[in-house]
């Protein structure tokens, strides 16, 4: 397939970066390294590589909008392609951080224009996308612990709504992170809805 002529290593620099900033071992990291390449043989996953893997996952939704919010996200220098370090990163935070540090990361992605808050036409296309994503069968897709609990009456609107209400202590019509953590953190299933995980935030 082309794939083992064209394979990188890791560098030694990237390799040494990983082992100190995330919770992978060595192995675990060439590990995923290694599934990257064979996915990614120039070591770059695009936003459209990225969003044909994802859709996999939700073939009953529309997978694109929901994608498009976390590949910006992952995508750390705005490259518009995601490398192995950036995956491995987000992937940390995502699978393996501790609540804040998941909350910190949603936070990032709810913030379109990183302004450092999160008003409510951006926390409404996020919304819709996660609706989006999860298709017109509801209530089957509701036990995967991103909407969790939801009505299947609800809509994007109403769901911001409810949001705004709970995170946005001071009224002032924008969420700043620390009210977003915060939020989150005190609502086991906003916690849930907001950043795909199904356990629970350490109290």
């Amino acid at each position: 397939m082309g794939c083992v002529s064209s394979k990188k290593k890791l560098s030694k620099a990237d390799l040494e970066f990983l082992e100190e900033n995330t919770e992978f071992t060595k192995d675990q990291i060439v590990e995923w390294y290694e599934g990257f390449i064979l996915d990614c043989p120039n070591g770059e996953l695009t936003r459209k590589k990225f969003i044909q893997v994802y859709r996999q996952f939700f073939p009953n939704g529309q997978a694109e909008a929901f994608c498009t919010h976390i590949f910006r996200t992952f995508d750390a220098d705005n490259s518009g392609k995601i490398d192995f370090k950036e995956f491995l990163m987000a992937i940390n935070i995502t699978a393996k951080g501790n609540p804040e540090k998941k909350l910190k990361w949603a936070f990032k992605m709810y913030d379109i224009d990183s302004n450092g808050s999160i008003d409510r036409q951006e926390m409404l296309k996020i919304i819709e996308s996660i609706y989006d994503l999860l298709g017109a069968n509801v209530s089957q897709n509701a036990s995967n612990g991103i909407i969790a609990g939801r009505d299947p009456t609800d809509t994007p609107e109403s769901r911001t709504a409810q949001i705004f209400a709970v995170m946005d202590e001071d009224k002032n019509g924008v969420i700043t992170e620390e009210e977003f953590i915060r939020g989150c953190m005190a609502d086991r299933v906003l916690y849930q809805m907001l950043t795909a995980d199904t356990s629970d935030p350490e109290r």
